[in-house]
């Protein structure tokens, strides 16, 4: 077996003692039951054996074979995964703050919007993260939690694919994103909290004043990293669609408030980025990264992650006993 292999329901293994008993008890009932087998009156004029009289006795074999292979996929194989988790790792626990507004459909990263590049490299920085929480609030004319704090990133980047623009009422609530992501970060034990807000305007909506929100965020000594995504000024922006249905670019002037988002990273301790293209993007929640002291979520050991490998078991177990059932019912068939 390999090495690297394991059982999730070990328990289930002894069955496969009976594999050999059910076999014999297949082929003893064969033989016992006195039948008359043939496929065509040719055979008897031959005098000789068809392929069929060989081939019967796989019937049984295939039957035995089916409920083996389910009792491994019962038994839950699983590989160890080359990447192993160390718990006792210091780890960071980060909100992230999207905005889902309509400015975010502008067009100057070209061929994809802001909104588009921002998710994939955000998806990206969640894939190489290991022991760092993770949360996603995202905000357009009000913010809510779209994810807790986790360190399930497989949900957390299917979360992320599913987001879009104008599903929120429109607007730009920076405020009320900063609010929102304090929330989540409230009961946390991490030494180190931090929320990212990514942004391309400025503040239009919400209740709660950004520089407010910035004043919660220093007394609870959480800093505030600011993305503003975008060139600002005159961008293209869609403006529906011609008649082979191809988006129609028109510049559009999109306010941004750089010294605002300056203003709510200097407050609260954490740094402002600019980014203008996909690279800017990465560098910016990189150095994020690489500012922010570590803290420990958890204490001591390992903990390896495993991948199912049941699923192989499982689809030859149906797959040969639908075999066994085609052959009985048809090129087989026994007739008493």
């Amino acid at each position: 077996m390999l090495p690297d292999l394991a059982f999730n329901n070990p328990e289930v293994l002894p069955a496969l003692l009976l594999v050999p008993l059910l076999l014999l008890a297949a082929l003893w009932e064969r033989r016992r039951r006195a039948t008359l087998r043939f496929s065509a009156a040719h055979v008897f004029a031959r005098g000789g054996k068809g392929l069929r009289t060989y081939l019967l006795p796989l019937l049984p074999v295939l039957r035995v074979a089916a409920v083996a292979a389910a009792v491994l996929a019962i038994a839950r194989p699983q590989s160890r995964d080359s990447r192993v988790r160390d718990l006792s790792v210091e780890g960071i626990d980060i909100v992230v703050a999207l905005d889902l507004s309509t400015s975010m459909e502008a067009g100057d990263f070209r061929p994809q919007n802001r909104l588009h590049v921002a998710k994939e490299v955000l998806g990206e920085f969640i894939s190489s993260r290991v022991n760092d929480r993770m949360g996603l609030v995202v905000f357009a004319g009000a913010a809510y939690t779209q994810a807790p704090l986790t360190l399930d990133y497989g949900v957390l980047k299917e979360v992320l694919k599913q987001l879009r623009t104008r599903v929120l009422e429109d607007g730009t609530a920076i405020g009320d994103a900063i609010a929102t992501s304090l929330n989540r970060l409230r009961d946390s034990e991490a030494k180190s909290r931090v929320v990212v807000l990514i942004t391309d305007g400025d503040n239009n909506a919400g209740k709660i004043s950004p520089l407010d929100a910035a004043a919660m965020a220093k007394s609870l000594h959480v800093p505030i990293y600011t993305i503003l995504v975008g060139k600002g000024g005159k961008v293209p922006f869609p403006g529906g669609t011609d008649l082979f249905g191809n988006t129609v670019w028109r510049e559009t002037e999109i306010p941004i408030n750089p010294e605002l988002l300056q203003d709510i990273s200097d407050r609260t301790g954490g740094e402002y980025y600019r980014a203008t293209d996909p690279e800017g993007l990465k560098r910016g929640l990189q150095q994020v990264l690489d500012s922010l002291e570590r803290s420990k979520l958890m204490e001591g050991g390992a903990s390896a992650t495993y991948r199912e490998d049941f699923h192989p078991f499982l689809l030859l177990a149906f797959g040969l006993a639908a075999l066994e059932l085609l052959l009985r019912s048809t090129f087989l068939k026994v007739f008493p």
